[in-house]
């Protein structure tokens, strides 16, 4: 069976085609649109028409990429940026009548669920007690289980992109005001969360996320050309000096340093307060970087349940925790 998945994140639309082979989700074709959504968000949260056009030309840009790839149209889902925006029905009925894809947007929680189901099933049962950690653009995922699905999950506003945007605009490099008053914030917020994960005290944590790799190449973990089966660990004592490293360097400076793209560079430094703060405040001291995240988790949850849950709203999860809160693509073939 040929699927493929859409995901509509704060940076990039990105498209995955895959085989599902003995349960297992195996990518034939990906392919990304760099639309940087986030930036384009106005000051009362609306994205715009501008920004709903780039969104429904890179959409229809991977309905149609998918087709050619054999699989029928996308799960397609969207994330913070989305999520929060007060003309979100405007985008998706824009997106669902020009393209003819449903773009689902899927609740912080729900988002954390599916990563956690990916990483799980990535890591197996050897790993027990499973705390899971993904630093987007727009929100921060924090989730911990035993079994397939986690116990408590919880989606916090704290993603890289969005806390740049509030806290750390103003200069180049940023001030020690700026960073302190970013640190207050980070560490307010996640106070009830790493209660949690300290209190269940997880076997293994894993981190997922484009920021959470790029970190862990900053720390000196192997590169991505090196494949996904290759061990990579992010150590706290590494993040907090990456840290400091970062705000050292004004954004082109950044994004000279391994591992850190110049896409992302602007927002480095955020999403590494972030990182440190919620590893020091779960009382984890290293993170395993897992390849797989919510597409795969998507992909697998289909594979397991079958298509209904997905067009079916999404119940109710009483187990799960909530805290308040175009161009060509570039594209590659695995082999």
């Amino acid at each position: 069976m040929r699927v493929s998945v859409v995901d509509a994140g704060s940076n990039t639309v990105r498209l995955v085609v895959t085989d599902a082979r003995d349960g297992v989700p195996l990518p034939v074709h990906t392919a990304k649109w760099r639309l940087r959504l986030s930036e384009q968000v106005g000051a009362d949260g609306r994205l715009g028409q501008r920004a709903t056009e780039q969104l429904v030309a890179a959409v229809d840009a991977a309905a149609r990429t998918a087709r050619r790839w054999g699989a029928p149209d996308p799960l397609a889902f969207a994330t913070a940026v989305v999520r929060g925006a007060p003309d979100r029905e405007e985008v998706l009925t824009a997106v669902r009548e020009r393209t003819g894809v449903r773009l689902r947007v899927l609740p912080g929680e729900l988002e954390a669920e599916l990563t956690f189901l990916a990483v799980r099933r990535w890591t197996g049962w050897c790993a027990g007690p499973l705390a899971l950690f993904d630093i987007g653009g727009g929100s921060l995922e924090v989730a911990f289980g035993r079994g397939r699905m986690p116990e408590f999950a919880a989606s916090l506003p704290l993603g890289a992109n969005r806390l740049t945007t509030d806290f750390l605009e103003s200069a180049d490099p940023p001030s020690e005001a700026e960073i302190q008053a970013l640190r207050r914030h980070v560490r307010h917020s996640l106070r009830d969360a790493t209660a949690r994960i300290r209190w269940e005290r997880p076997q293994t944590s894993l981190a997922t996320s484009r920021t959470f790799q790029q970190l862990a190449r900053l720390c000196g973990a192997p590169p991505g050309r090196h494949g996904p089966f290759v061990e990579r660990v992010l150590r706290r004592a590494d993040l907090r000096r990456a840290v400091d490293r970062l705000a050292a360097l004004p954004v082109a400076g950044r994004a000279a340093l391994p591992g850190i793209s110049a896409p992302r560079a602007r927002q480095s430094l955020a999403g590494a307060i972030v990182a440190h703060s919620v590893l020091k405040l779960s009382g984890v001291r290293s993170v395993t970087i897992c390849p797989w995240a919510v597409r795969e988790g998507i992909l697998l949850r289909l594979l397991e349940d079958g298509t209904d849950w997905w067009h079916a709203e999404a119940p109710a999860r009483p187990h799960l925790a909530s805290i308040p809160k175009t161009a060509e693509p570039s594209s590659t073939q695995a082999t």
